[in-house]
């Protein structure tokens, strides 16, 4: 059985804060096209289905930055979605208190991990 990823990043097209499952590259450049640069979203994404994991990719306009982005897509998982196995979400270029703490409760909800880079840990925790 697969285990599933939530992953939040910019890219260039699909509907913001609207959760997609992907489940192949072709899949995930057809339906969000290209990261905008300097962005870690898609490098991620890319890393979790070559790794064969399903992937739920999550449509930020700015990774880090777009709150209500994350507030709807943590939304609607929780309710369109309360049933999927998710393992691990991601959350590249976030180190804003708000929006980990909200995702803290839907990974405690899942049972899942809370993944966050270097960086975006250490912005977390000197923010406190």
């Amino acid at each position: 059985m697969k285990s599933t990823v939530l992953l939040f990043g910019a890219a260039e097209k699909g509907e913001l804060g609207i959760p997609l499952i992907c489940r192949s590259l072709p899949q995930l450049l057809q339906t969000i096209g290209n990261p905008p640069k300097e962005t870690l979203g898609m490098h991620y994404a890319i890393q979790a289905l070559l790794y064969n994991q399903e992937l739920i990719f999550c449509r930020v306009k700015e990774e880090g930055f777009s709150v209500r982005d994350y507030t709807k897509g943590l939304t609607l998982i929780r309710n369109e979605y309360p049933d999927f196995p998710v393992k691990a979400i991601f959350l590249p270029g976030v180190g804003n208190q708000g929006i980990i703490e909200a995702t803290l409760d839907v990974c405690n909800l899942y049972k899942s991990l809370l993944v966050v880079t270097e960086k975006d840990l250490y912005d977390y925790l000197t923010n406190l």
